[in-house]
């Protein structure tokens, strides 16, 4: 059976959506999203024998959202993260992350390696510091119309919440550079219309000024790298990414040595930035072997 609890967690309340009995698994959604994201994932989990807890992330949905941007660095949620596995009382679990949450998820294996089972990161791919300051980086590149960079901007965040509607089917539909304008989107046919429904009635309470303030921590999170000792993520690693990714034309895959000891990437033609609710069949299979694989 399926509950929503709230746990306090690093001093901050976490609605959670827990499931099943055995090894956890820690589902960690991104922007703009909710532990609902992951319905097409938590029977399947429930099903091989595991225990799901999907948060709403702090920012998001029934979780708290603090107001200040520094409280939404990938270290920060990193002590979400233990204090969900603290709550459960278990010293080590699977984590899979999807966008923002594969971010922090990649951060928290570096951070965290005696606490995992495995890692698993969709759409957002784990690469090695680089040696300038990211939105150094992007503007150079990309220009100041990039949307990560528009979400540094503090009038972003009305923009979007003005039209909630808008503002959600642009994300699902992949159109990361139409967040903010008034043109229409159509809603993607892989979503169905109840679980938008969902979407747009809690984010129209809740506005997504707390899930930019992940993008406004970009630049946080490589000092936060930079200055972490040298390694390499050891547990058994995971990355699932689709091959119409917007993500990719800027993020690329590092799977080099120095980076991981044992990462496996899989590409799902056709799919999207959403990949884990587009092709859940396949995602789900990929998901259990590699989960199969690291659980002791």
């Amino acid at each position: 059976m399926t509950v929503r609890e709230t746990w306090r967690v690093d001093g901050t309340d976490l609605a959670v959506t827990v499931a099943g009995d055995g090894p956890l698994v820690v589902l960690v959604h991104g922007f703009p999203d909710l532990a609902i994201t992951w319905r097409l994932q938590i029977a399947t989990l429930v099903a091989a024998g595991y225990r799901v807890a999907a948060p709403d992330m702090r920012g998001y949905g029934g979780s708290e959202r603090p107001a200040e941007s520094s409280a939404y660095s990938a270290r920060v949620i990193g002590r979400d993260l233990i204090g969900l596995l603290d709550h459960e009382g278990v010293e080590r679990a699977h984590v899979v992350g999807h966008d923002w949450g594969a971010a922090c998820t990649w951060q928290f294996g570096l951070d965290y390696p005696d606490r995992l089972l495995s890692l698993t990161g969709l759409s957002v791919p784990y690469v090695l510091p680089p040696p300038k300051a990211p939105t150094e980086i992007l503007r150079a590149r990309y220009g100041e119309d990039f949307y990560q960079l528009r979400f540094h901007e503090s009038e972003t965040a009305a923009e979007l919440d003005r039209d909630v509607l808008r503002t959600l089917t642009a994300a699902f539909g992949d159109r990361f550079e139409d967040l903010g304008v008034t043109a229409p989107a159509a809603t993607p046919d892989w979503l169905p219309d109840e679980v938008l429904d969902t979407y747009v009635a809690v984010f129209k309470k809740t506005g997504f000024t707390s899930g930019l303030a992940y993008y406004r921590n970009i630049d946080r999170n490589w000092q936060d790298a930079q200055a972490r000792e040298q390694r390499r993520i050891e547990c058994p690693s995971l990355f699932i990414t689709g091959s119409s990714d917007p993500v990719a034309r800027f993020m690329r895959v590092d799977s080099s040595t120095e980076a991981f000891a044992d990462l496996r990437v899989e590409v799902i033609e056709g799919a999207g930035h959403w990949v884990h609710q587009q092709e859940p069949v396949l995602v789900n299979r990929l998901l259990l072997t590699h989960l199969g694989r690291a659980d002791y």
